[in-house]
C-alpha cells in the first residue's frame, strides 16, 4: 500500500503493519497506541492460540506425563493443562520451537527441530493470511477504527509472496530499522539468553555445517543448544536485514528504531508515519 503524508493522515481507518526484528521495539510501539482506538493484532499470540495451540499442549502434556504424580493426574482426566498465551507472554511458542541439540541438555533432535519449525511456518503464514478477516472483526464487531498488525520477527523468512502481497493490499507496511547501537543489545541479549529462533531450513543447514566444523562436534546431536543459538544469532540477524529491507523497498516504508523508542502516544506515532512517506516521496520527486 502506498500513499502520500497527507492521505495517511486524512486516513479515517488506519491500518498498519510493523516488521522488523525481534526486541526492535515493534509491540512496544503498538502498545503506546490508545487502546480503545486501535485493535492490536499479534500475529505471535495467533500463531500460539490458534495454529500451535494443540501441538504447544501435546509438547508440555509429553513433557508432564514423564513425572509420575502429574501422569496418574493425567490420565485419570483429575487435571488438565492448558498454555496461558498472552501477547507479552509468548513463551509457551518459545518453549514449543526449542533450539536443536544434545537432548540431555535440554535440545532437540535435529529431524524433531526442522518438523517443529515446518509448523511453525505454517503457522506464520496462516497467522499473516489472517489479518484481512480480522480488519474486518475489529471493525464490524469490536468497533475499532483502526488495526495494528503486530507481524513476528520470522516473517522476512517465509519466502511466501502471497503473505507480502495480502499484507500490502490491506496495510501499509512499516519496517522498524535497528540502529547499530540497538543492534549490538540485541545481539549481546542473545548471547546472554539464548532463546528459540526460526531458521530457514537452507539457513540451518549452512549453519549448522559450518558451527560442526568450526567446534569440532560430529553431530548436531552433540550440540550444547545454547551455544549454538548464541553463535547463530548474528549471522540470523544479519541475514534479515537485507530481507526486511527488500520487503520496505517494495511494499512499504521505513522507520528509524530510534525514532520509534521516542514516540509518546497516537499523536507523535501519526507524525513518524507521514515523515517515512514524506522521506520515501522526496528521491522519486527529485529523479
Amino acid at each position: 500500500m502506498r500513499m502520500t503524508p497527507q492521505e495517511f493522515l486524512r486516513w479515517d481507518a488506519k491500518r498498519i503493519t510493523l516488521l522488523g526484528m525481534s526486541g526492535v521495539g515493534k509491540t512496544t510501539l503498538a502498545n503506546k497506541l490508545p487502546k480503545a482506538e486501535w485493535f492490536h493484532y499479534s500475529g505471535d499470540y495467533r500463531i500460539g492460540t490458534k495454529y500451535l495451540e494443540e501441538p504447544i499442549l501435546d509438547n508440555i502434556k509429553r513433557q508432564a506425563m514423564q513425572v509420575p504424580f502429574l501422569r496418574d493426574l493425567l490420565r485419570s482426566d483429575s487435571i488438565y493443562i492448558c498454555s496461558n498465551i498472552t501477547v507479552e507472554n509468548l513463551a509457551p511458542i518459545a518453549t514449543f520451537l526449542g533450539k536443536v541439540g544434545d537432548p540431555a541438555q535440554g535440545g532437540l533432535p535435529l529431524a524433531e527441530f526442522k518438523r517443529r519449525q515446518a509448523l511453525h511456518r505454517q503457522a506464520e503464514i496462516a497467522a499473516m493470511l489472517d489479518v484481512p478477516e480480522f480488519i474486518d472483526k475489529a471493525r464490524e464487531i469490536y468497533g475499532y477504527r483502526h488495526f495494528v498488525n503486530d507481524a513476528g520477527g520470522s516473517v522476512c523468512e517465509l519466502d511466501a509472496p502471497e503473505v507480502l502481497e495480502t499484507l500490502a493490499e490491506h496495510t501499509l507496511i512499516l519496517y522498524l530499522k535497528t540502529t547499530p547501537e540497538l543492534e549490538q543489545t540485541l545481539i549481546e541479549r542473545a548471547r546472554r539468553n539464548p532463546k528459540p529462533l526460526y531458521y530457514r531450513e537452507e539457513f540451518l543447514d549452512r549453519q549448522l555445517a559450518e558451527f560442526l566444523a568450526e567446534r569440532g562436534y560430529a553431530s548436531a546431536d552433540q550440540i550444547p543448544p545454547d551455544e549454538f543459538v548464541a553463535w547463530v544469532f548474528p549471522r540470523l540477524f544479519h541475514s534479515r536485514l537485507p530481507r526486511y529491507q527488500a520487503i520496505a523497498d517494495r511494499y512499504g516504508y521505513v522507520i528509524d528504531a530510534s525514532e520509534a523508542a521516542k514516540v509518546r502516544d497516537e499523536q507523535d506515532f501519526l507524525q513518524l508515519v507521514a515523515d517515512s512517506l514524506a522521506a520515501k516521496e522526496a528521491p522519486s520527486r527529485n529523479e
